[in-house]
């Protein structure tokens, strides 16, 4: 049963992956069809290819750096080992130091993310996840700024039938969880996911929203295990990558979330955030639906890339 759960999640992430792994390999595919002999240009145009596949220049960099060394030690002499190391390398750097997410419970998640990257959905998706995972679960509207977000969040965990937390619209955000802290605690509940603010335009105010509700959260709730997950749109390639950097400096983020996985050519960025931030990758969405989420596995991540 667990083998075929697997087996069904690594055939949604490699359909996931196909525009991803279309442009990553077809680029690198049209340089190894024009080079026989193994030599600098050969790396040179594999790192321009890694580039354009959205790795950015550092990883790009870092990765072709790891590929010189292991085919000067290894001896290789044609273009198919290098492509065998050059996906080794990859698969490496995704894997290393990525054990799975298994968060203790009971739990906070603050779910974090730029207006537009899919984070309200997201958390509706998150919150229909752990139900189904047999976790008690309520939710706070704490993204009170953003119009509408309050009642389509509403609507999400209604398909999920769990209980939301809300206050009127522009009410403040530490209030909201505040109440939600307090009814979790009350309801002996597992998981309390908050929906918090999604503007980035104003650091110095998003700081301080999110140290007020780290605060009541520490107060009110301190034996509750906590992340803070960066949801990230996937299609917005190196912009994404961006966004991840700037959050970092306002939130101690623990993970991210990458949406629309499935409909973009931009998934090598997953790697960038590997290599550049060291900030793991919890779960994906691969879909519109509400159970088109799932945890991220960065072995099964990096097979499906390359196979």
């Amino acid at each position: 049963m667990e083998q075929d759960k697997k087996l069904g999640l690594f055939s949604r992430i490699r359909d996931g992956l196909a525009k991803t792994r279309d442009n990553i390999m077809g680029g690198v595919n049209e340089v190894f069809a024009n080079f026989r002999v193994v030599d600098e240009e050969l790396f040179e145009e594999l790192e321009e290819a890694l580039i354009m596949a959205d790795m950015g220049v550092d990883t790009a960099v870092a990765v072709l750096d790891s590929v010189r060394q292991r085919v000067k030690l290894e001896n290789v002499k044609d273009s198919d080992g290098v492509k065998a190391v050059l996906a080794e390398v990859i698969s490496a750097m995704l894997v290393e130091n990525s054990p799975a997410f298994e968060p203790k419970f009971p739990a906070v998640f603050l779910v974090i993310g730029v207006n537009g990257a899919g984070k309200t959905t997201t958390v509706g998706k998150l919150t229909k996840w752990y139900k189904s995972e047999g976790k008690q679960v309520l939710v706070a509207a704490a993204d009170t700024f953003r119009a509408a977000a309050i009642d389509q969040l509403a609507v999400w965990c209604e398909r999920a039938d769990v209980t939301m937390i809300r206050q009127a619209e522009n009410s403040d955000p530490a209030a909201v969880v505040f109440d939600a802290v307090s009814s979790a605690k009350a309801k002996g509940l597992d998981l309390l996911i908050c929906d918090t603010a999604g503007r980035l335009h104003n650091k110095k105010n998003l700081m301080e929203e999110l140290r007020k509700i780290n605060k009541i959260v520490s107060t009110q709730f301190p034996d509750a295990h906590r992340e803070v997950l960066l949801v990230l749109d996937a299609t917005t390639g190196q912009n994404a990558l961006q966004q991840a950097k700037l959050f970092s400096e306002v939130a101690d983020i623990t993970g991210i979330i990458l949406t629309k996985l499935d409909g973009t050519t931009k998934g090598g960025m997953v790697v960038a955030i590997k290599n550049e931030l060291d900030i793991p990758v919890r779960f994906v969405t691969v879909g519109e639906g509400i159970d088109d989420i799932q945890p991220f596995d960065a072995e099964m991540f990096a097979r499906a890339l390359f196979e």
